[in-house]
């Protein structure tokens, strides 16, 4: 006897349907194989559904059986589909009452007593099924919350193998779970600008990076403020939306990293990856590929402490999606794209020694060090700022100089310009191109001739060209200004430091 179950399988973050085929043939020696490309995992899995199905009191087939994870040219990993094999096989033996489910999506882990464990991409499932219009998804208690996220889609929250069967045969009923209401609230942030001393160019260099969704990079001597700066970033930043909430949660769901409790991601990333991350850490990939540092990014900030103590080869991966917002990962039986629209924060001292010496030799160190980091790789920085070491006073003073709810305020007022100017919440300064610079960002003729000077003098790029226009909106709309005007220009030009080192 043949039955079907419909299940999903992850693409990298994309789900796509699997049709869980269960066949118990009437002759033959009892055995069970598994097709369609199952990983270890999944072949284990035969095991664990027959020990759940007779430890929860049902008849396990003692026949011929043959399970077929539909389409068959793509990977199939983990234990998601424990469930769906369990009541493929239930079905095929009768004892589930025929039509019972049709049409349900299921998944989750089976202990071998029954119970149901989590698994990853619940609330890539509840998208799956949306699009298909699916009457619904049977998940694990403990992926209730976040599948339920997805507006549309009902939720039956089980706990058991028997709480399954007995909700199918309609023994009793599964409430469905309602979505959890989102909130909306900022997060309080875990380091307050106010508590940074003696720094307030750096501040302002910040504000105006994440009022326009820039770049930046920080150079200085150690100690001086650049992580305490960068991890206090994310407290200025505006909310996440209910979209960005939802592509957030794909993200970090598919590696199973949302944090216990939460149905939705709210608070925006921030990612700190050490030095010694490896670039499949960084950008993605592997046999499977999955999301990399970058894309658990994705809204958010990627801090990179140290920037040349990192390998080149990591460095060089960060162009495409600093410049397209989403990393392609190329493998032989196909690519996989991951979203990786994020804040790059990169943190450096001037030399290996945490400082640089005022003479000729100390100049030479600097060079070579800072030498690590590509033409192309700076240019894609919009802006580079200097934290220069804090005198005694200043240290020792009181608190000066706005905090970070201050700053928020002006960042989400400039947001709110862009976004009815330029299209939407996601079309900050920083995606703007040439032709919607020229429009959008056009400049008086003062700051026309003072781009021209930099230009000229500092040997800027194309590509730098583009970024100190784009700064330079961002630095009006933070004074609300319609126009881009020179200062604005001077202020964008300053912050290619690296610029005027070369």
């Amino acid at each position: 006897m043949l039955a079907q179950v419909h299940s999903f399988v992850l693409r990298g973050i994309e789900p796509l349907p699997c049709e869980v085929e269960v066949d118990v043939a009437e002759d033959g020696l009892p055995k069970t194989t598994v097709v369609g490309l199952p990983d270890a995992a999944v072949k284990e899995s035969v095991e664990r559904v027959r020990s759940a199905i007779v430890n929860s009191g049902y008849p396990f087939p003692m026949a011929r059986l043959l399970v077929n994870l539909a389409p068959a040219d793509i990977k199939k990993e983990g234990p998601v589909y424990d469930l769906p094999i369990a009541v493929g096989l239930l079905r095929a033996a009768q004892v589930l009452r025929p039509g019972a489910g049709k049409g349900l999506v299921f998944a989750g882990e089976l202990a071998l007593d029954g119970r149901l464990r989590p698994v990853r991409g619940a609330i890539n499932l509840s998208l799956l099924a949306r699009r298909r219009g699916a009457p619904g998804v049977v998940v694990p208690t403990e992926n209730a919350e976040e599948a339920a996220a997805v507006e549309g889609v009902e939720v039956y929250p089980a706990d058991s193998l028997a709480s399954v069967v007995g909700f199918l045969n309609g023994a009793h009923e599964i409430e469905a779970t309602r979505p959890v209401e989102v909130d909306d609230d900022l997060a309080a942030a875990a380091i307050d600008f106010a508590e940074v001393r003696g720094q307030e160019a750096v501040k302002r260099a910040l504000v105006v990076a994440a009022a326009g969704g820039h770049n930046i990079a920080m150079i200085g001597p150690a100690g001086t403020g650049k992580s305490m700066c960068a991890r206090a970033l994310p407290g200025i930043l505006p909310p996440l939306s209910r979209d960005e909430a939802l592509e957030v949660t794909r993200i970090y769901s598919a590696v199973g990293q949302v944090p216990p409790g939460r149905s939705l991601i709210t608070t925006r990333p921030f990612r700190g990856p050490h030095h010694t991350a490896s670039a499949v850490a960084v950008i993605g990939g592997g046999t499977i590929p999955r999301p990399g540092e970058v894309s658990l990014a994705h809204h958010g900030v990627l801090f990179l402490d140290e920037t040349p103590e990192f390998p080149r080869a990591v460095l060089e991966t960060l162009r495409q999606p600093l410049e397209d917002g989403e990393v392609t990962i190329a493998r032989a039986h196909g690519s996989v794209r991951f979203p990786a629209r994020f804040m790059l924060v990169a943190a450096m001292n001037p030399t290996p020694k945490g400082s640089a010496s005022p003479d000729e030799a100390g100049q030479r160190a600097m060079d070579k060090y800072l030498g690590k980091l590509s033409g192309p790789l700076i240019d894609r920085m919009d802006l580079h700022v200097e934290v220069p070491a804090v005198d005694y006073d200043r240290l020792a003073g009181k608190r000066t100089g706005p905090g970070t709810a201050e700053l928020r305020a002006q960042v989400i007022a400039a947001r709110a310009v862009q976004t009815e100017r330029n299209g939407g919440p996601l079309r900050t300064n920083r995606v703007l191109r040439g032709s919607e610079l020229d429009e959008l960002a056009a400049l008086d003729g003062a700051g026309r001739a003072l781009l021209k000077e930099a230009m000229t003098g500092l040997g800027l790029s194309a590509r730098a060209y583009d970024k100190v226009r784009r700064v330079a909106r961002t630095i009006a709309d933070l004074e609300a200004s319609e126009t881009v005007v020179a200062h604005h220009v001077a202020e964008a030009v300053q912050y290619r430091l690296l610029d005027r080192r070369g």
